[in-house]
């Protein structure tokens, strides 16, 4: 395991992986995997995408493997070493209180009768993430207070992670353990490795990054994340009194703007003064 210096946690889609309707700067992939090379840094993907979609993208993308993953957003966290996944299922249990005991199949039948719900593939559920499609015609809003008045019931504690596929113009729906988000995953990796919390940086785009994005961990917000995101990060981190932690990329920032990977780059260099020196090494000045 890498000696401490920096966790750096980041989702995937849109953030490192350039699969958004803005460009990517060339260079901004080459530069982002050159600094995780670096002994000090301890790479961690968290990200809503399952281990096998993960390593799709690695391997489609050219990405860096990471020392760590958070998956399934938040439900799954692995130790990778040599290529190996190892899962660590301290957190398993960590996380299995909060169904009190109900499983998924039990959460799927009682949330049946709600329209507008679509399960979604078998390969994007596990034990603990019931996730669902929801068209964008859809009011959300009435459908997740039926959601949670049902789940509310059956006596689980879940959250519900709602964003939207840009994409495939249609809405994602994850219900987990309350502690299952992509926040507590970053915590509980933080504690258990031993990182304070200067050494802790998160970079995402999304909805299902708003927890971090508006929380105590120091987090970036790439340039490409939409209007509504940015208010939303901006505004959620203001509620809670830590403004001084998030930092917003900008796409006319920098050497290579603020887009994807370039994004965290930026945030890096915001954050972390002392790896500025390696930064400006690779062009990023």
């Amino acid at each position: 395991m890498k000696q401490p210096g920096l966790l750096l946690c980041t989702d995937m889609d849109r953030t490192v992986i350039p699969n958004g309707r803005q460009p990517e700067h060339p260079s901004a992939r080459r530069m982002f995997s050159s600094l995780c090379a670096l002994p000090e840094v301890a790479l961690v993907y968290v990200t809503g995408r399952h281990r096998e979609l993960v390593t799709q993208a690695i391997n489609t993308y050219g990405l860096p493997e990471p020392d760590f993953a958070v998956t399934d957003v938040g439900t799954k966290i692995y130790q990778i070493a040599a290529g190996q996944w190892l899962e660590m299922t301290a957190w398993e249990k960590v996380i299995a209180a909060d169904w009190q005991g109900k499983n998924r199949q039990q959460l799927q039948d009682r949330l049946s009768p709600i329209m507008g719900l679509t399960l979604q593939e078998e390969s994007k559920q596990n034990t603990f993430k019931l996730s669902y499609y929801v068209s964008q015609s859809e009011e959300i809003d009435r459908i997740l207070a039926r959601v949670e008045s049902c789940l509310k019931r059956l006596g689980v504690q879940a959250s519900l992670i709602w964003s939207i596929d840009e994409q495939e113009r249609v809405g994602l729906l994850d219900i987990l353990p309350r502690g299952a988000t992509k926040l507590h995953g970053i915590q509980f990796l933080q504690q258990k490795l031993g990182y304070q919390p200067e050494q802790v940086l998160f970079a995402g785009d999304s909805g299902n990054d708003l927890a971090v994005l508006g929380s105590a961990v120091r987090s970036v917000l790439v340039a490409n994340a939409s209007d509504d995101i940015r208010h939303r990060a901006r505004e959620l981190a203001e509620q809670n009194g830590h403004s001084e932690t998030l930092y917003l990329a900008d796409a006319q920032h920098g050497p290579i703007g603020g887009h994807y990977s370039a994004g965290v780059l930026q945030g890096i260099w915001h954050f972390v003064p002392e790896l500025r020196g390696h930064l400006k090494q690779l062009g990023f000045s």
